[in-house]
């Protein structure tokens, strides 16, 4: 029988090994990477644990996505391309999951945008022409699923949901972290992409700072796995604002990165800590 911890850990699905991961990129940006690969062994630690529990779903592409992309970041490249080939086969899978997540009202509506969006992001890492260039279809497609999402999304869920609310924003961070890598690495691409970037990522702010006074106005303090769900979006707006600030280099988005990303270390340490302690139920 598996250690109560295992299991808990376990309860919390791809979700964890999402924020996980994700904080794992993150914080190796930032330059700390003996912190970054302990929670990469981690993240990588759940996700095999995870492969009896397997079912193709949107967080299952994501989960696979982000970890591919920490590889690309250790030039582990041939590990990051057979991530991103499994990754694209989970995307197929899981479509007939995904229409049903899209009728959602909830934030977790915006999955569906966040899994097509992973993979332009690990396509666009692999620093080839081919690659950066098929990541503008799931770059496009991505976008027009959060479009979709958005337009079923209930505001009130930014008071009352319990924590996936937070993949609302989440899931414009990893769209504008897409098009900052596509601006980096395609010379053609690079100014109409660049402001793109620009444009997402205020975008993406706007919605950080709705989220932040909600959870300020209307604390959630019991934990709930979907807190997860908070995790990753934490992590991804770090995560973008490194990749919007090098490509358009500016100075004030870069340093909001580097404090952020303790930001989203330390709301990784609180869930981990409460996942740790408390039974929790799996949603993903």
């Amino acid at each position: 029988m598996h250690h109560p911890i295992v299991r808990r850990w376990t309860a919390a699905g791809y979700p964890a090994v999402m924020g996980t991961g994700i904080v794992s990129v993150a914080i190796s940006v930032d330059g700390h990477e003996l912190i970054s690969r302990v929670l990469l062994a981690a993240a990588a630690v759940l996700y095999v644990a995870l492969v009896r529990h397997f079912r193709a779903t949107p967080a299952a592409v994501a989960a696979t996505a982000v970890l591919g992309a920490r590889a690309t970041l250790l030039g582990w490249d041939t590990v990051a391309l057979a991530l991103l080939g499994l990754a694209v086969a989970i995307w197929v899978l899981q479509l007939r999951d995904a229409r049903e997540v899209l009728q959602l009202v909830t934030g977790s509506s915006f999955m569906p945008a966040v899994a097509t969006e992973s993979i332009a992001v690990l396509a666009a890492l692999q620093h080839r022409p081919a690659l950066v260039a098929a990541s503008l279809v799931p770059w496009a497609l991505g976008l027009a699923l959060y479009v979709r999402a958005a337009a079923r999304f209930e505001l009130r869920q930014l008071a009352h949901g319990d924590g996936d609310q937070w993949i609302a924003g989440g899931a414009l961070a990893i769209s504008t972290l897409a098009t900052a890598w596509i601006a980096r690495d395609s010379q053609a691409l690079h100014a109409t992409f660049g402001v793109a970037a620009l444009v997402l990522w205020a975008i993406a702010m706007a919605w950080l700072i709705a989220l932040v006074v909600a959870e300020i106005r209307n604390p959630r303090l019991r934990h709930d796995v979907r807190r997860w769900s908070t995790v990753f979006p934490v992590g991804m707006y770090a995560a973008c604002s490194f990749a919007t600030a090098h490509a358009e280099s500016v100075q004030a988005i870069g340093d909001f990165a580097r404090g952020w990303a303790w930001v989203a270390l330390a709301t990784w340490l609180v869930v981990a800590a409460r996942q740790s302690v408390r039974p929790a139920r799996s949603t993903q």
